[in-house]
């Protein structure tokens, strides 16, 4: 047997030791850049998600503050960002209680990211959970050309699904999959599903514009954000995005290992 608080204490110090919660890599500066750009609608930051409300940078830092911990006081304008790692687990919690609902029903599952190379196992790991435990677990549009547009102009990418998770590369023939901020992924699955006549997806897990662009169609939706991605909070906040868990989401990838673990014991997909 496991004790819940011998697991979540375990988990809150890993949290601090790895740079997930803390202290954080990820620059105050940059935080602060992504409010700005939000409260002015870019879609770069704003990754698929409509806000109902209006965001201006007071309210985005406020938010923040509430729902990761950053600091609430606007002159503080450099340094590194802080994660409450209290926050962190509560928001887990949450997660693998929706992770554990949608179990309960056998309900399809879209997995999806944008950081492939540090989270890719975190997602497989929970896809394979999931669909062990029966649920099915979507690849709607392999191999199908997705066109991004960034400031240096359109980057045609290929959405591939390694171990159930979508992602998106270069080629079809490349390895390694790319960092994406963008919601067409999801979106160009989600239609290919609808136009496929097969199951949709009723739970969306991942992060950036797979979490932002899914729950903005109204599909469930539950991932992971860094405090400067203001958008998958805004989108929890307004009720378009079930859960957004506060947390760094640049750390080498089994740091996360833990983090898969405790989900796992509390959605009960463990032993």
């Amino acid at each position: 047997m496991w004790s819940t608080g011998a697991l979540r204490a375990q988990l809150l110090t890993h949290l601090l030791d790895s740079g997930l919660a803390g202290p954080v890599a990820t620059s105050r500066e940059a935080s602060l850049r992504s409010y700005r750009a939000f409260a002015a609608r870019d879609p770069r930051v704003t990754i698929g998600l409509d806000p109902l409300g209006r965001w201006d940078e007071r309210a985005l830092l406020a938010l923040m503050a509430d729902r990761c911990g950053v600091s609430a006081d606007p002159a503080r304008v450099h340094g590194g960002d802080v994660i409450d790692p209290e926050l962190t687990v509560r928001a887990l919690d949450v997660f693998a209680e929706r992770l554990a609902e949608a179990v309960g029903r056998r309900a399809p599952v879209l997995f999806g990211t944008g950081h492939p190379h540090r989270l890719l196992g975190f997602y497989a790991d929970l896809a394979d959970a999931v669909s062990a435990a029966g649920c099915p677990v979507l690849t709607p549009a392999q191999g199908r050309c997705v066109d991004i547009t960034t400031r240096f102009g359109v980057r045609p990418l290929t959405l591939a699904y390694v171990r159930g998770v979508g992602l998106v590369r270069e080629s079809e023939e490349a390895g390694e999959g790319a960092h994406s901020h963008s919601p067409l992924p999801v979106r160009v699955a989600l239609q290919a599903a609808a136009e496929g006549g097969g199951p949709l997806p009723e739970l969306v897990v991942g992060d950036h514009g797979w979490v932002c662009g899914a729950g903005q169609l109204g599909v469930e939706a539950i991932g992971l954000a860094d405090t400067d991605d203001p958008a998958l909070f805004v989108g929890a906040a307004e009720g378009q995005v079930s859960v957004a868990v506060p947390l760094d989401d640049g750390v080498p990838s089994d740091h996360y290992v833990p983090v898969t673990r405790y989900v796992l014991k509390r959605a009960c997909l463990s032993p």
